[in-house]
């Protein structure tokens, strides 16, 4: 049986880029420690101090530090903790919103397009366990393991190497950071201080956001069962 000769031009080219946005990643990492950028993150209020003293680019150092450091290991908290510290609730929200989905992407896009065998190599095993969720109930199982476990890299990874669809992805993801950044964005300094940690008193909040999240995850289940329903009908 005849079988079409491989493109091995194509294919060397696509290691080339692949290879090359790895390195492209490891020189942005270097650069950043290089500079000081980690150390300026060390906390809320040394960002927040940092954006502020930027004026105008402060939303675009917020954006950019967010997308680029975020999926490589920054904890994502410094930034969204750090937004209301420095900005009007609403702007708050809407910065560390599209921050976050912005980084989600781009740690799936690694996971999926650059570094796939190396990334599914170190997925954690609890996170494994939820493929066969993901498979069954794609959209629903983002939601819920965004609200669990919210925006840690091996997250973005794990959806990145799973079969779960880029945009299911995007959609599952939006939805999953709603209540928690919603939450953090209008209550932030009556959670954490200055310096991030949780003020007294906090527990009432995240009782409130308990609330909301299991809210959040009842609604993308019914979601979930009536998309499954249409298609069986259909």
């Amino acid at each position: 049986m005849w079988t079409p000769p491989r493109d091995h031009f194509g294919m060397t080219r696509l290691r080339a880029v692949k290879v090359g946005l790895v390195v492209a990643v490891l020189l942005v990492l270097a650069a950043a420690y290089h500079f000081g950028v980690f150390a300026r993150l060390a906390e809320p209020k040394t960002l927040a101090a940092t954006l502020v003293g930027m004026g105008a680019w402060g939303y675009v150092a917020f954006f950019l530090a967010y997308t680029v450091l975020q999926p490589f290991g920054v904890p994502g908290t410094i930034f969204v903790v750090a937004a209301p510290l420095i900005w009007p609730w609403p702007t708050a929200f809407a910065l560390s919103m599209t921050g976050t989905m912005s980084a989600s992407v781009v740690g799936f896009s690694f996971a999926r397009f650059v570094a796939r065998d190396w990334v599914s190599a170190r997925i954690p095993r609890r996170l494994r366990k939820y493929e066969g969720s993901l498979e069954r109930n794609a959209f629903q199982t983002v939601v819920i393991l965004r609200l669990i476990f919210w925006m840690p890299p091996a997250l973005h990874a794990f959806f990145g190497v799973s079969k779960v669809g880029f945009w299911t992805h995007v959609w599952g993801s939006l939805v999953g950071y709603v209540p928690t950044l919603l939450v953090l964005s209008y209550f932030g300094s009556r959670i954490f201080d200055a310096s991030g940690h949780i003020q007294p008193g906090a527990w009432r909040i995240f009782a409130g956001l308990v609330v909301a999240s299991l809210v959040v995850a009842a609604m993308a289940r019914a979601y979930e069962r009536r998309r499954g329903s249409g298609a069986i009908g259909s």
